[in-house]
């Protein structure tokens, strides 16, 4: 019998162009399960979100994707919001998978070229192309590394109460001028340098750099889009494809690959606490900073988010949001001595701000992107977490922010 407002599983099928059997399968080790199952005959019908969830676990498996792993990228309910976040990541990743596709496309016509014209062949450089093609795990990282940092920046940019954004308040801190050199530990997806984009001297030379190759992807894609807004609107750039001022580079922080005193001002927003030898990677910056230079590294300070702690312990205790608390590892209160060492003068700049949280959806997109435990335990119970945040949120949650800068000089 129909069910109003739902499809049967015939019509899922058909919908989707999958067998029977493939439903089954999904219902069956808890990837996709029917939003009602009559009692009485057991039929299985299914509604326009667990479509829009079916969408996702096709297109990762398109991709390569274990079932496995498509289980732990997905959640059991979906809404608008993260909905939105989902399609715009998921279309990240086909554009990423395009990109591997055309470098393999091109190798393979240079390749062609050179056996035509009986030149030498680099079949290490060929291999190494189509080796690339199987890159399921690093994809699967880069995608979720995207979808946390999206999911962090949503929760602060909705309900943050300083006028001034964090990347904005940074960038003041930084005091950028014309003719400096400045090198990015750890750039992410460049939004701080986007948000900015219109504040950037006309003269000053960036580095931007990550260990994550797709990281890198991501930021020149991001770029891309502000210079290519800034070229349709006419404000400066018609006649450029690209912007000069920026450079991209993937290394490890540990061991960067410049010659002393090479960079006026070096940046690392959040990133030393997640660096496993940090004393190392601070002598390092020190090398390539001129005499004089300045390092701006932003961290946490212990109260920092501690509501979002309590909240999800106080749902299930064995809960641990992050493995390792970052600010024990580099923190308000421990980082000048870590950088005192390779730094003459250290300075801490507090950013003033905190949250007010009246909806549970972008807090719980927050949650779901830390580093911890917190998936093993609320993906399978995700509409009780659900209702449990919607009820701490109501009217309002505050949460406590504790964030700021180290200006180091060299």
């Amino acid at each position: 019998m129909k069910k109003e407002g739902y499809y049967s599983a015939g019509e899922l099928m058909k919908l989707a162009h999958i067998t029977k059997k493939t439903i089954r399968y999904y219902d069956e080790h808890h990837i996709l399960k029917p939003s009602y199952v009559e009692p009485n005959t057991r039929t299985r019908f299914y509604t326009d979100d667990d479509l829009a969830r079916l969408q996702q676990i096709l297109l990762f498996k398109a991709l390569g994707f274990s079932l496995s792993d498509i289980m732990e990228m997905t959640i059991n309910e979906s809404d608008t919001h993260f909905m939105v976040d989902s399609l715009n990541l998921q279309k990240k990743l086909v554009e990423d998978r395009i990109e591997q596709l055309q470098i393999v496309a091109r190798t393979i016509q240079e390749t062609t070229q050179l056996i035509s014209s009986h030149q030498t062949v680099n079949w290490t450089k060929m291999l190494n192309q189509i080796h690339d093609l199987g890159m399921e795990t690093s994809m699967k990282r880069q995608y979720q590394n995207a979808s946390n940092i999206s999911a962090r920046i949503h929760l602060h940019s909705l309900f943050s109460h300083n006028n001034q954004s964090w990347f904005s308040w940074i960038f003041d801190q930084a005091n950028f001028s014309d003719g400096q050199r400045v090198l990015e530990v750890g750039c992410g997806n460049a939004t701080f340098w986007a948000e900015n984009y219109a504040f950037i001297p006309d003269r000053l030379e960036a580095v931007l750099s990550d260990i994550s190759g797709g990281m890198l992807r991501d930021a020149r894609r991001t770029l891309g889009q502000v210079i290519e807004k800034e070229r349709q609107t006419g404000a400066g750039l018609t006649d450029k494809v690209w912007d000069s001022r920026f450079s991209f580079r993937t290394f490890n922080c540990e061991t960067i690959p410049y010659e002393d005193a090479s960079f006026d001002l070096v940046l690392a927003n959040h990133v030393l606490f997640y660096c496993e030898d940090i004393d190392t990677v601070s002598a390092e910056i020190a090398r390539v900073l001129k005499p004089g230079g300045v390092f701006l590294c932003s961290t946490y300070g212990k109260e920092h988010m501690k509501e979002i702690s309590q909240l999800v312990s106080s749902f299930d205790d064995r809960i641990v949001l992050s493995s390792t608390s970052l600010y024990d590892c580099f923190g308000k209160e421990n980082g000048t001595d870590i950088l005192a060492p390779h730094f003459s003068q250290i300075t801490w700049r507090q950013y003033e701000d905190y949250l007010t949280i009246p909806e549970p959806e972008p807090l719980i997109s927050y949650i779901l992107s830390c580093h911890g435990n917190q998936n093993q335990y609320i993906l399978e119970h995700y509409k009780e977490f659900a209702a449990y945040v919607k009820k701490k949120t109501t009217p309002s949650l505050h949460v406590t922010k504790d964030a700021g800068c180290f200006l180091c000089t060299k």
